[in-house]
């Protein structure tokens, strides 16, 4: 069960990037227009969140092996 709350959030921030890539290319065919201001704004959001997912993680996994280095030296 560990770990599974950030593998859905990658997963679904992954298949929206692709629903809304997609999307873009579909407006884009039927209007000749990109939304360069929307698509980076979207592409900045997601970015932003898979960071701020793998910064949680990365701390989350640096604290556990400070923690066990303590534990093991406290033992001796």
């Amino acid at each position: 069960m560990k770990g599974k709350y950030s593998k859905c959030i990658v997963v679904l921030v992954i298949a929206l990037n692709i629903i809304f890539a997609a999307a873009v290319l579909y407006a884009f065919i039927r209007t000749s227009s990109e939304p360069s201001t929307l698509v980076a704004s979207w592409f900045a959001f997601s970015t932003t969140e898979l960071w701020a997912l793998a910064s949680i993680k990365k701390s989350k996994i640096k604290n556990s092996e400070s923690s066990e280095v303590r534990d093991t030296d406290e033992n001796y």
